[in-house]
């Protein structure tokens, strides 16, 4: 059966009301992901949650392993994978506690591992769209569901942090037309579209970053408290969103079939096992 992932970010470290089945701990050939994997139903369908910082937050964003964060979701036979992000505002009609459906991404990241093709097999997949459409979609339809203020497209900024921006960066991204800011959904979203997973973030609006005259400059207690309401509308909105959505499948799922630059069966074992879960398909 495919499943449905969920990567909870800053605040989001379990999900309520969702029948638990067994906790999954996975090794991957790039380590150990963030945590075990919490394997459970919901209506039927089988989910498998896993905390991007740790079920501590004890893992920074430059510091999360996302190779083995979606590597073992991959091994844990996920098909779609739903990015739960605490974010800013860099406009000011996107506010705090309103939720954004992602739809594109600007990559300020550095020194993160971006792909699990570091040779001798290559891939070059295309991220024009890095998020899934249809993913996206019920994503929206669960939000406005349950009342939520959702802005249904929106441009995400990923900086490196673990630092909040300057007010000249703020400022710099703001005039580029970015719409939130935040620090982990890159190389997530490149490293789940080499995997064929369906990918898509519900960015949760928690301040607006450092540029707002009239509002007080980010810090870890005004994100706090906005994040608690945040969380609770964002478990409420997935169990929506689990009861009514379906694995199938998408064109998410044959990204890999016009991106491989090898002959894959020419490779010998030590070249396809980092890789082979991705792969194997085609061998």
């Amino acid at each position: 059966m495919q499943r449905i992932g969920i990567i909870g970010g800053s605040g989001l470290y379990e999900i309520d009301g969702i029948d638990i089945i067994d906790e999954l701990d996975i090794d991957t050939p790039f380590g150990k992901p963030s945590d075990k994997l919490t394997l459970a139903t919901v209506s039927g369908q089988e989910v498998v949650f896993l905390p991007r910082h740790g079920k501590t937050h004890s893992i920074p964003p430059h510091k999360i392993n996302y190779r083995a964060n979606i590597y073992a979701m991959k091994l844990a036979n996920v098909s779609q994978i739903i990015s739960i992000s605490a974010v800013g505002s860099l406009r000011e009609d996107i506010a705090p506690g309103d939720f954004v459906i992602v739809d594109q991404f600007i990559d300020r990241t550095r020194e993160r591992a971006s792909t699990f093709f570091d040779g001798p097999v290559v891939a070059h997949v295309s991220m024009a769209n890095p998020t899934c459409q249809t993913l996206r979609q019920s994503l929206i339809q669960a939000c406005q569901k349950e009342g939520i203020t959702t802005h249904e497209s929106g441009t995400y900024i990923v900086m490196q942090g673990p630092q909040f921006s300057t007010r000249a960066e703020s400022e710099l991204y703001r005039s580029w037309g970015m719409d939130v800011i935040g620090m982990t959904n890159m190389p997530e979203a490149k490293l789940a579209k080499e995997a064929e997973i369906c990918y898509a973030t519900v960015a949760m609006c928690t301040d607006y970053d450092c540029w707002h005259a009239h509002e007080d400059n980010v810090s870890v207690a005004s994100v706090i408290e906005v994040m608690q309401s945040n969380v609770s509308q964002a478990k409420v909105m997935l169990l929506t969103l689990l009861k009514a959505l379906t694995t199938q499948d998408c064109t998410c799922h044959h990204t890999l079939e016009q991106s491989i630059f090898a002959d894959l069966k020419a490779q010998d074992d030590a070249s396809l096992r980092p890789i082979y879960a991705l792969v194997k398909r085609f061998l």
